[in-house]
């Protein structure tokens, strides 16, 4: 990770600072804010970086059950990236990031995987570890490709979601209402954070429809499954390769988190009148917001003030890049970094 990364993730805690302490969690009375660091207290959430290492020797083509009674492969390799960057790795890397950002905020965060280099469990496993979690909502993190070769026509990102009904009564119920409507703000989270939803495979609005991918068919705690761009298109590759895509991806997936699992907030009056360093400084640099495309209208409802705070930081890296931010971050104001931040920070040096 670069020195330019810190300092965006600095300037996502000074963005925010007065923001996060007003957003009330659950389980604080009404009209009372939670202390930072426990905005997400009482959650769980199970994240699934897709794919594995390499340093196993289990048989990938094994058969196992597919959710709709039949059978599929039981593991994939996943894709490269033009560059030669593995999927697995991609998925890992931006997986620990939403890790990082979710326990920063008191939730409590499971896995598929321990780390990136060996077995991380067939696609039934992945499913019932899921299940067993009792997680809020369960995110399987992925990229896509559409050709060993450059294609630059595919592009953009988009979420899974499964034909309905599933045989299962359990993942129907799970998947029907709380995993599509997770989905749906998963996939506002990241039109909004200025990510276009794919032109391809019969994407529309950003959701394709399968009934051939297991996990969803298998799980049952609500499930998103992210695609988060094309490995094989020039501009999506840079993305998902770089430290600096991998974070825009994470704050993306982290925000559609929060806005299921806090719903919508109104932000005190304190937070939006609060004067901090930060909005002097901030003031100066104007960045454009994202706009949705006119078919894939990000909706209104259903965010947070902690989902608003992260996408606060998003239209400064994609309008200036993260090295644009380095003016925002002084020894001034680094003292008001937040809770939020600090929890990335901490993931981001222990990559470095």
């Amino acid at each position: 990770m670069t020195r330019s990364t810190l300092t965006a993730l600095m300037c996502a805690g000074i963005l925010g600072a007065g923001v996060l302490v007003s957003a009330p969690a659950t389980a604080a009375p009404a009209g009372t804010a939670p202390t930072a660091g426990t905005e997400l207290s009482g959650k769980t959430v199970f994240l699934d970086p897709g794919h594995q290492g390499t340093a196993h020797s289990e048989n990938l083509q094994r058969q196992v059950d597919d959710g709709r009674g039949g059978t599929k492969d039981c593991q994939t390799t996943g894709m490269t990236t033009l560059d030669g960057v593995p999927e697995h790795t991609i998925n890992w890397k931006v997986s620990e990031l939403v890790r990082s950002s979710l326990e920063s905020l008191g939730a409590t965060v499971k896995t598929s995987r321990a780390d990136d280099t060996g077995w991380g469990g067939c696609v039934d496993d992945r499913a019932r570890a899921a299940s067993e979690s009792g997680a809020d909502v369960a995110v399987s993190i992925h990229a896509d490709s559409t050709s060993a070769t450059t294609d630059a026509d595919k592009h953009g990102f988009h979420l899974i979601v499964p034909t309905l009904p599933i045989p299962s009564a359990a993942a129907d119920a799970a998947q029907s209402e709380r995993g599509r409507s997770a989905s749906t703000l998963m996939r506002d989270s990241y039109v909004r954070a200025g990510f276009e939803p794919a032109n391809y495979a019969g994407v529309e609005n950003g959701i394709q429809e399968r009934s051939d991918v297991a996990g969803p068919a298998l799980t049952t705690v609500p499930l998103v499954f992210v695609e988060m761009g094309n490995g094989s298109n020039p501009d999506d590759a840079a993305l998902l390769e770089s430290s600096d895509g991998q974070l825009e991806h994470a704050i993306a997936i982290s925000t559609g988190i929060i806005d299921y699992l806090l719903g919508a907030e109104t932000p005190s009056t304190t937070a939006d009148t609060a004067t901090t360093p930060a909005a002097t400084t901030t003031a100066t640099i104007a960045a454009p917001a994202p706009t949705a495309p006119s078919d894939a209208g990000p909706a209104t409802e259903g965010r947070s003030a902690l989902s608003r705070l992260l996408e606060s930081v998003s239209p400064y890296v994609n309008s200036f890049g993260v090295d644009g931010l380095e003016g925002l971050a002084t020894p001034d104001n680094v003292s008001s970094v937040s809770t939020f931040a600090q929890g990335l920070l901490k993931q981001i040096l222990a990559d470095r």
